[in-house]
């Protein structure tokens, strides 16, 4: 009979992860509620926008009215009318200017359906007359601070982003996976506190310390 084979040695890689297997922190009923995304009143843009348009719209309204009333065109109309006839579609120029109305139309569509405001996280509504909102710097300050306080953390840092919390810590003892085990029961804690609207999942990444060069 032949000798039964050792089991491969096991490498330590110094390092252990968790993603797939964390699911985002349910809200209990009773406590959850509509919330949607903050928009941006972009008042700069929008006033900008609308003294320019106004102000074409009304100075091409009045050199229109004064043709009417038999007065000749200003001459900054007979100008653009004139050198407007000498181009031609395919000039490089007009493809040119085109292409930056087109840009800038699609801009200012952007601006008019997108929420913006993408550093405030909604939380959840208790209340419907009351909306709150957290600093998304300010949920990855208070998640790196819960990060440190878990036995074995040498540092962390914390990438919180709408729908991903990314946890990339350093360990200079105790087991990586006993670390990392700690690390996903705290910051699940520590993501439901937040009380968002739609707590995001979490990925934890923890490793050793570089060692130091001599």
């Amino acid at each position: 009979m032949s000798e039964p084979q050792s089991a491969p040695p096991v490498l330590d890689l110094d390092q252990s992860a968790s993603a797939a297997a964390y699911e985002p922190v349910p809200v209990l009923d009773g406590e959850g509620g509509k919330a949607g995304r903050f928009w941006s009143v972009r008042r700069v843009p929008a006033g900008l926008l609308a003294v320019v348009v106004l102000g074409g719209a009304g100075l091409l309204l009045y050199d229109i009215a004064a043709v009417r009333a038999g007065r000749p065109a200003m001459q900054w109309r007979r100008a653009t009318a004139e050198h407007l006839a000498k181009w031609r579609l395919e000039e490089v120029g007009v493809l040119a200017c085109a292409g930056v109305v087109m840009l800038l139309g699609v801009g200012l569509i952007v601006l008019a359906v997108t929420p913006g405001l993408r550093s405030l996280l909604p939380m959840r509504r208790d209340t419907p007359a009351v909306r709150a909102g957290l600093d998304r710097e300010a949920a990855a300050l208070v998640l790196r601070d819960r990060a440190m306080e878990v036995s074995g953390v040498q540092s962390a840092r914390v990438r919180m982003g709408r729908a991903r919390v990314s946890v990339r810590a350093q360990s200079h003892f105790r087991e990586l996976d006993d670390v990392r085990a700690d690390l996903d029961s705290a910051l699940a804690t520590a993501i439901k506190e937040l009380g968002l609207a739609r707590p995001p999942a979490l990925a934890v990444h923890v490793a050793r310390p570089p060692a130091k060069k001599r």
